[in-house]
């Protein structure tokens, strides 16, 4: 999946005296088998423009097109179901179900227990190294756990792209290092966004678009 936004602001507080711009005027394609990383520090509009882009939040003016189809050309249940089966989707806060194990927080997309399931949810769970946490709740489990489990999650359903909001806020430096060298093994499937404040997380990205106050910074 192609995925183009252009001419894009988010602009909140927009009927207020004084409004607050997520981001102003950004023109982005993604393309397939590539790690784009969004760098800028906290504030400069990186986790907005991730939402625009995976359809989460509506551009207040611009087009983001999937494919060549404007996603305004979607109804709001069509655009979940596209998140569902074509987008992976790591936020900041791992969002985990508490009551759930940490295998079957994984399994949550794709809503199955098959064996083929559970097995691809064991070997991605292998990959991040928490494979023996499986049966655990995420109460019973580090921040740092929690996190791989999230990222588990966003990859079990085999996604065309994979919208990452700073993944390795919450692991050390070398964690995190390793977690971004498993996200970018699926580069062969899947596109791959990744916003960080943090550069030496961007190493592998094939291009890095700096944002500063909302805006790129050429």
């Amino acid at each position: 999946m192609q995925i183009t936004g252009r001419g894009l602001n988010l602009i909140y507080d927009l009927n207020q005296e004084e409004c607050t711009y997520g981001f102003k005027d950004i023109t982005i394609c993604l393309n397939p088998h590539e790690m784009v990383g969004i760098m800028g520090p906290s504030g400069c509009g990186k986790s907005s423009l991730l939402y625009v882009l995976s359809g989460m939040k509506k551009p207040t003016s611009g087009t983001v097109y999937y494919n060549d189809i404007d996603t305004k050309d979607y109804s709001i249940s069509e655009m979940a179901s596209i998140r569902k089966a074509k987008f992976g989707l790591i936020f900041q806060k791992h969002f985990l179900i508490e009551y759930l194990s940490v295998l079957d927080n994984v399994l949550a997309p794709v809503n199955s227990q098959r064996k083929e399931e559970v097995e691809k949810a064991m070997e991605i769970l292998e990959a991040l190294k928490i494979s023996h946490l499986a049966k655990r709740r995420p109460g019973q489990i580090s921040c740092g756990q929690r996190q791989r489990a999230a990222i588990a999650r966003a990859l079990i359903n085999n996604p065309e792209v994979i919208f990452a909001d700073e993944p390795t806020a919450s692991l050390d430096h070398d964690n995190g290092s390793e977690v971004i060298n498993i996200l970018n093994k699926f580069k062969d499937r899947a596109a791959l966004v990744i916003a960080t404040h943090d550069k030496t997380m961007l190493k592998q990205a094939d291009r890095i678009i700096d944002l500063w106050d909302g805006r790129t910074v050429k």
